[in-house]
This record gives structure tokens, C-alpha cells and sequence, in this order.
């Protein structure tokens, strides 16, 4: 079973490496690009065939590990 995992910041929460990448499209030439978010991205292979247990899996590790909840929203996709 793999599970995808996005990372975003939750929203107020400044964002460096997207004004970075959105000043480097502007000098690429790239206009109209407003705003920026830079967020994660992890895919994990899961040896668990039942999907709950494996959502719950995916959930307590975005909780301990993948995310920072005080700053981080996440989303998980499982297939």
C-alpha cells in the first residue's frame, strides 16, 4: 500500500522559500504569479494491507514526525 503525504503551512505562517522561488520566476520572466507556498512532499511504501489501520499509521506519524503541527497542515492519500 503507498501513502502520499502533503505538507503545506497553515495559513499566516511566513514563507521564505516561497517569496524566494516567487522573486525567481519574476526574474525569469514569469509574471503574474501573485503568491508562492512551498510546501513537502513524501511518499511512504506501507507493508499494511488493511487501509484504516494503515491511515491510522500514516496519522500518528504525521503527528510525531512528518509534520510540525504548531506551523504545518498535512494531508494523507492512501492507494
Amino acid at each position: 500500500m503507498k501513502a502520499r503525504v502533503h505538507i503545506t503551512l497553515k495559513n499566516g505562517v511566513l514563507d521564505p522559500q516561497g517569496k524566494a522561488i516567487q522573486h525567481a520566476l519574476e526574474a525569469l520572466g514569469f509574471s503574474g504569479v501573485d503568491d508562492v507556498r512551498q510546501g513537502k512532499y513524501i511518499e511512504l511504501d506501507l507493508a499494511e494491507t488493511d487501509r484504516a489501520k494503515a491511515e491510522a499509521n500514516v496519522e500518528e506519524m504525521c503527528k510525531k514526525l512528518l509534520s510540525n503541527m504548531v506551523i504545518e497542515n498535512y494531508t494523507i492519500d492512501i492507494d
